[in-house]
């Protein structure tokens, strides 16, 4: 749909936060799947969803970050993949429709596996569970591909291509998380990851999760002077870093903060701004309020 970019091209997009954090509040233990609750717990990932588009988001994220087979695999639910995408998605799609002008990316996690030469997954072979999980999403109403979370540019362009294969009539999202010296686990930096991704026809690029707002603001700086025409930028940052609390750890980014930092991703140029890791719709309310 090109109704993402006309959107993208009248004004700055906020879009929502964590899911994981969410659910782990809801009752889910740190050894469940949360792509099962898409089925067995409809109400609950809708409810979450809502609270994020009826705080401000105007695009909201499907539950199915570990949806690939390899990921379902550790659950034993490998032979579900379309199933709990096509549910993921259909969850997002009820919340959306409620709220006239938002979007649903359809999210699409690592893979969990190692490409070839450090590891045995082949570019073919990625392309094939992408697609798989991708149909899923399709199936379920999503309005655009966000493959998010990457490190490896391999990988990236295997999901990529199974997105323009399984839906070319769709936008493409990229995000890589960049916390090792500012640099992916697999070395990548971000201005060349905005040439490499956009050479592949992708046009919604960025950066999320990572070590909080101040070490965004870097990146975001690195690709706004990487991006080529046409391409829209994209960062959505964790609410600071985990400290223990009292037994228990807990992000202490405060939306106040997020929302400062909205504005100034705004000024950077970058068109969509959400959260990541420890955010809550609170955090997406202060970035919605600010960009006001």
């Amino acid at each position: 749909m090109s109704d993402l970019y006309s959107a993208l091209e009248a004004g700055v997009l906020v879009s929502d936060g964590a899911m994981g954090t969410m659910l782990q509040e809801r009752g889910l233990t740190d050894g469940g799947a949360p792509e099962l609750w898409n089925v067995d717990h409809a109400d609950i990932v809708e409810s979450i969803l809502e609270d994020y588009a009826s705080a401000g988001a105007q695009l909201i994220t499907t539950n199915t970050f570990g949806g690939s087979r390899p990921r379902l695999q550790m659950h034993d639910l490998q032979d579900r993949v379309h199933e709990l995408n096509q549910a993921g998605a259909a969850a997002a799609r009820r919340v959306a429709d409620r709220h006239p002008g938002t979007f649903v990316m359809g999210d699409v996690g690592p893979s969990g596996e190692l490409m070839e030469p450090m590891g045995t997954l082949t570019m073919d072979d990625a392309k094939a569970l992408f697609a798989e999980q991708i149909r899923g999403l399709v199936d379920g109403g999503v309005d655009a591909i966000l493959i998010e979370t990457m490190s490896d540019l391999g990988e990236v362009e295997a999901a990529v291509n199974a997105a323009h294969e399984v839906a070319p009539h769709l936008p493409v999202i990229t995000t890589l998380s960049f916390d090792t010296n500012l640099r992916t686990m697999m070395g990548v930096k971000p201005g060349v990851a905005v040439k490499r991704l956009s050479a592949l026809g992708v046009r919604i690029i960025g950066a999320n999760c990572g070590r909080g707002t101040d070490e965004m603001l870097v990146i975001a700086k690195e690709m706004a002077e990487a991006r080529p025409q046409g391409v829209f930028l994209i960062t959505q940052s964790n609410a600071g870093l985990p400290k223990l609390i009292g037994g228990e750890f807990a992000y202490t980014g405060t939306p106040d903060e997020m929302g400062a930092f909205a504005l100034q991703m705004r000024e950077l140029g970058i068109n969509i701004v959400g959260s990541c890791c420890g955010s809550t719709p609170a955090h997406t309310k202060a970035i919605r309020t600010a960009l006001a």
